[in-house]
């Protein structure tokens, strides 16, 4: 503790040490005394104290010793347990003394009172069992200096004084009577370790302190303690006694408060908010579980502070519970032929998902209440998606919805934050859910194949019970803690890349892919509805012709995407102009050519690669499916002089990498067939490059084109530049089918290619393939790499067969 001087030595041999008496009847010479040991309680010579003895041993020794001049050595080991003391644990200094009087308990045991008479240093133990015995000397004290002495003593009187006035537990008496005992440095230090509360360790050390200045400054030090101990225990007292004075006083003023309000006619404000929270549970047709929470919490409102954090916290709940349409339902019309022109005048396009959804609604049409999939719209980026949703609400008539699942890692954005929680919120499903304000809305979940996962869960499993059509008829969030029937909500999910949905969410939803627009797409969907929304957002309505030729080169030279967001800006861009020359006085109406889009939207931008214009031997051209829609894919090779080394660059996955070692490995196996000596291989290295090295590329579908380039170097055959091709191969050279064949041939035709090998299994995929890309895009089934080298390499082979 501060100002606690650190314990004095422990006593050894003293000067001038005298023998002390032995028992009655003892013989000559130091005489051992009987050894009583004590745990919990500390005899100062000149001072009395009782104690219960139990342990056997000691009770042997006062039963062996009952004349009460006996003088015993009282030995002492603070804190030790009493069953397990044995002559080690006993200090070496003690007091001798005698019983003064005994009296047996009924348990067996004796109380006995102690008075010592003078400190004994224990030098030899004469027996250890059954009973302790000890040759022992006094301890004779250090005398100090006369006016130090008096000084400390005058120093533990004030702080007794400081003590007496700080614990109501001391009186005067104490300070008076310590006063009349000051003449004696040693013994008033005893006194005060006697009489004030010390704990047993600290009149231990008073105990042992032989040298009478240290054993005072021992005590002073014991005191200051105490001292500021008392001091704060009395602040804390004192803040408390505040504390609930405020309290009451507070309770009394509310209650005066709502006597005066009863004789006004007014409600106290706890009595006005549970009225109003009751009245709203009346009129929102509350389920029996949510209504008997609900009514709980009613009535604990009423008995809570409106001053207290809680009453915030539950009349937030409350509001929260009571706003959402547990049985409210909007208008849910499902007549199909609405819904099919609502489709046809919103959408251009797009049979295949307007077919998907008009089956779905029927569906819900003849069974209303069985669960059916979740819908889950995938494609590029502003290929229609979530405009597809707003259109079937619209049809429905019912209230639409959105929120956006992406970038969320959080599991408590789906489900709530616990209520526990300071400033906790439900789920974004049941905001959503809020905010329609009916429990039938067409609820849209956009981007959820952007979701991720950290320490706070994993927000897709969160989802799970929400899309679940066998368990969101309770779902529970965990702020409101209450289950909430999901099952009239029409769900619709958005994805740009079905891949990157989780499994178990993917399997709960069926998708519906919508593939990127044709050119002649874009044009109608432009003049059908972008222009008139970018004329009426500009103010340029019948002031400003944009026509065909125009949208067709926007789309043709300044976009490069598979839906038509981007044909949107451009033609805000295009409208902003004239938006300007109209508003600085030059007077219209204004008409857009092609010729004015350069200098409208600056130079055309190249999102492609460049159109090979030649063949040439060791570049073939691949197709690529992306999130945007279809690619253009070059690929170049280099063949030098070397000790068959492979090399491969452009931010490859391993998907792709694996593929170019089945193309080399199935090139190097029919060196024969291909004309070659194997020798080739071992004397050249080849470098295989994907130009864009910034962007990573992976998939399984540029097999083909590889072993073109690695055939082309070492047989000298250049690749035909007006032919693309997609597909993988196995090491067998069979052509395997691959994915997104409408996006890559629409992305062919987009560069000028007017031949596409594609694996033989994906013909029948052509009947996704929109038809005017398919008149101008000749589409040639493969299902060898002997037929593709024949259909691309220059030079004699075997034509692979047409279709489409």
């Amino acid at each position: 503790m501060t100002g606690r001087p650190p314990p004095g030595p422990a006593p050894g041999p003293l000067p001038a040490e005298e023998a002390l008496p032995g028992p009655p009847g003892a013989g000559p010479g130091p005489a051992p005394l009987p050894v009583l040991f004590l745990v919990s309680t500390v005899v100062f010579p000149g001072g009395t104290a009782h104690a219960q003895i139990r342990t056997r041993p000691n009770l042997l020794q006062l039963a062996g010793h009952e004349d009460p001049e006996t003088l015993f050595l009282f030995a002492f080991a603070p804190g030790a347990d009493p069953e397990r003391v044995s002559a080690a644990d006993l200090r070496p200094l003690g007091v001798a003394g005698h019983v003064v009087s005994r009296m047996r308990l009924p348990d067996g045991s004796l109380q006995v009172s102690l008075q010592g008479i003078r400190r004994a240093v224990r030098t030899r133990w004469r027996s250890t069992a059954p009973v302790l015995s000890a040759e022992v000397t006094e301890a004779r004290e250090r005398p100090g200096r006369r006016e130090v002495l008096d000084g400390l003593v005058f120093q533990v009187l004030t702080e007794v004084e400081a003590l007496v006035a700080s614990d109501e537990a001391y009186t005067g008496e104490l300070a008076r009577l310590l006063r009349a005992n000051a003449e004696d440095p040693g013994r008033f230090a005893d006194l005060v370790a006697m009489t004030v509360a010390f704990d047993l360790r600290d009149r231990v050390r008073v105990l042992e302190e032989l040298d009478l200045e240290r054993r005072l400054e021992v005590v002073s030090g014991v005191l200051r303690d105490k001292v500021e101990f008392a001091r704060i225990a009395r602040e804390i007292e004192h803040r408390a006694q505040e504390d609930i004075g405020k309290s009451q006083r507070e309770y009394f003023l509310r209650q005066q408060m709502k006597a005066i309000r009863s004789e006004l006619g007014e409600e106290a404000r706890e009595e006005a908010d549970a009225r109003r929270l009751s009245a709203r549970a009346d009129e929102a047709g509350l389920p029996p579980e949510a209504e008997a929470a609900i009514r709980g919490e009613i009535a604990r409102l009423r008995g809570t502070n409106p001053a207290s954090s809680e009453y915030g916290v539950t009349l937030t709940w409350l509001d929260w519970a009571l706003s959402l349409p547990w049985s409210a339902e909007g208008e849910d019309s499902l007549d199909l032929g609405k819904v099919r022109r609502a489709l046809e005048e919103d959408h251009h396009g797009l049979e295949k998902p307007k077919a998907r959804i008009l089956e779905f609604l029927a569906v819900r049409a003849a069974a209303p209440e069985a669960p059916g999939p979740v819908l889950c719209f995938t494609g590029p980026p502003g290929t229609g998606k979530t405009s597809l949703a707003q259109s079937v609400a619209r049809a429905m008539g019912r209230k639409l919805v959105r929120i956006s699942v992406g970038g969320v890692h959080d599991e408590s954005q789906i489900r709530g934050h616990r209520r526990t929680y300071v400033g906790a919120l439900p789920g974004r499903i049941l905001q959503a859910l809020r905010r329609a304000g009916v429990r039938n809305p067409v609820l849209v979940i956009d981007e959820v194949d952007k979701m991720g996962s950290g320490l706070q869960g994993d927000p897709a499993a969160a989802l799970l019970e929400v899309l679940d059509p066998e368990q969101n008829r309770s779902f529970t969030d965990h702020y409101l803690d209450l289950p909430f029937d999901l099952s009239r909500v029409l769900f619709i999910t958005t994805a740009n890349d079905p891949w990157e949905i989780p499994g178990p969410l993917l399997d709960r939803m069926e998708t519906v892919a919508l593939r990127g627009y044709t050119e002649e797409e874009k044009v109608a969907i432009a003049r059908r509805h972008l222009v008139p929304r970018v004329l009426a957002g500009t103010g340029l309505r019948g002031r400003l012709r944009i026509g065909t030729p125009v949208i067709r080169s926007i789309a043709r030279l300044w976009t490069a995407e598979a839906g038509v967001r981007d044909l949107r800006r451009r033609l805000d861009e295009v409208a902003r102009k004239f938006s300007l020359r109209a508003a600085t006085g030059e007077e219209g109406p204004f008409r857009v050519s092609a010729g004015d889009l350069p200098s409208l939207l600056g130079p055309p931008p190249v999102h492609a690669p460049e159109r090979r214009r030649s063949p040439e031997v060791g570049v073939a051209t691949g197709l690529a499916w992306t999130g945007a829609g279809g690619d253009l894919l070059v690929i170049e090779g280099l063949r030098m002089p070397g000790t068959g080394g492979f090399q491969v660059t452009g931010s490859l996955g391993d998907v792709m990498k694996e593929s170019i070692q089945a193309a080399a490995s199935w090139v190097r196996a029919g060196a024969e067939a291909l004309g070659l000596a194997r020798e080739e291989f071992s004397g050249s290295d080849v470098h295989i490059h994907f130009p864009e090295g910034a962007v990573p590329k992976d998939g399984p579908s540029a097999g083909v084109a590889v072993t073109l380039v690695i055939a082309s170097l070492f047989t000298g055959r250049p690749v035909r530049h007006d032919v693309a091709v997609t597909g993988e191969i196995t090491l067998r050279g069979k052509v395997l089918p691959v994915g997104g064949l409408p996006e890559k041939l629409s992305a062919a035709r987009r560069g000028g290619i007017r031949r596409v090998l594609v694996p033989e299994g994906n013909l029948p995929d052509l009947r996704e393939v929109p038809p005017e890309i398919l008149r101008e895009v000749e589409v040639v089934g493969i299902a060898s790499m002997e037929e593709a080298l024949a259909a691309a390499l220059l030079g004699p082979g075997r034509r692979g067969r047409r279709r489409g």
